[in-house]
């Protein structure tokens, strides 16, 4: 299943020693996405839980509801991936990793989710295996966990 943290941000970057390798659209709202991958993803969940990402009705409309959706309010996204999202902590107190999906072939499926996401909203991303560091202003605050196991 691919999993995703999406927090709705009014501002959002990732660094990488120290310099801005992502950043949401100055200005723009959007959202950042923790991304992850685990065993027996395939292409289809990334393009649907992009598509499922977009289509989040969660932006206020006139009237100050969560009724529209990212591209109406033309936003972007900021997709960092994040094996750690497969964390098992039942056991122990060491999480275990072995429901995620390995190096080579997650990052093929987050490459799979941001080039569907950017056909419809502009796209930043982290760098795939760095130590990054995420800053975001979580607006609302607003955080959802999708499964595509669970939602699709």
């Amino acid at each position: 299943m691919v999993r995703a943290v999406v927090q709705r941000a009014s501002a959002g970057r990732v660094r990488v020693d120290g310099a801005v390798v992502g950043e949401l659209p100055v200005g723009r709202p959007g959202f950042v996405v923790l991304l992850g991958a685990g065993r027996g993803d395939g292409e289809e969940d990334a393009r649907q839980l992009a598509d499922k990402i977009i289509g989040l009705r969660v932006f206020p409309d006139d009237a100050g509801k969560m009724n529209l959706g990212l591209e109406e309010v033309g936003g972007g996204l900021l997709v960092v991936s994040q094996f750690t999202l497969f964390g098992d902590c039942r056991k122990g107190r060491r999480p275990s990793f072995i429901d995620a999906l390995e190096p080579e072939a997650a990052a093929a499926l987050c490459e799979v989710f941001v080039a569907h996401a950017r056909r419809r909203v502009p796209v930043a991303t982290g760098r795939f295996q760095a130590h990054m560091e995420v800053e975001l202003v979580n607006d609302g605050p607003v955080t959802l966990l999708i499964d595509t196991k669970k939602t699709f």
